[in-house]
């Protein structure tokens, strides 16, 4: 049934034209006047503080962001996230991959940061491994949806900074369990929409590198303060 949904869906998104999430306008998820907001931060150089409320947390090495959760971004990102306009995972990916190739360090495998399944169901996708999937076919890198999320977990917007940690403090897991050959001795670039205090790309990473992996990096279309 999920499957039948999805098919459903996705050729309706086909058949209709699209409204730009930035201002409306009829013809693409995102028109040429609102497409530049996703490349806001594209020529700063990779390191730029990020103004988190301490170093980038532990056990990433890097983290990176394109644009502030802000203006066509966030209509983007809100459309894409509740509103079934998958079509804007091309432009949102695309700018992932821009940023990363400007600044990214390393990474040789690509991660999406994952929903709940159940979630998942509900929704006919996972935002982040949409976008993800865009990202990595930009960089030429494999994409694999590694992670889990074991347990549903209150949406970090609505927790304060200091509770965020603990809400995803072992709510992720790789599918294959610890010592996955997916990601043993890779580098993996962990991909998600938004990121505020980095509490879940953290959580993730803690749970690639006990699989194995040899480091890991991540970025997100953008940044929520």
């Amino acid at each position: 049934m999920a499957t039948l949904r999805r098919a459903v869906s996705g050729a309706l998104d086909l058949a209709l034209p699209a409204s730009c999430s930035g201002c409306g306008r009829e013809g693409k998820p995102l028109c040429p006047t609102c497409l530049p907001a996703l490349d806001a931060r594209l020529d700063l150089p990779g390191g730029t503080p990020i103004g988190l409320p301490a170093d980038i947390p532990s056990p990433l090495l890097q983290l990176e962001w394109c644009a502030p959760y802000a203006g066509p971004v966030r209509g983007a990102l809100h459309d894409l996230k509740y509103a079934g306009e998958r079509r804007l995972a091309e432009p949102l990916g695309a700018a992932v991959a821009r940023r990363w190739s400007r600044t990214g360090i390393g990474a040789d495998l690509v991660v999406p940061v994952p929903v709940h399944a159940d979630r998942e169901r509900r929704r006919g996708y996972d935002q982040a491994a949409l976008i993800a999937e865009v990202a990595a076919r930009a960089l030429g890198l494999p994409c694999v949806r590694t992670l889990a999320r074991r347990r549903a977990t209150i949406a970090q917007f609505e927790l304060g900074r200091d509770e965020r940690a603990s809400n995803v403090a072992g709510a992720f897991g790789l599918v294959g369990g610890e010592g996955s050959v997916e990601v043993a001795g890779r580098w993996i670039l962990l991909v998600d929409d938004v990121v505020t205090t980095g509490a879940t790309l953290a959580a993730c990473g803690d749970s690639l590198v006990r699989g194995g992996a040899s480091a890991v990096s991540a970025i997100a279309v953008a940044r929520e303060r």
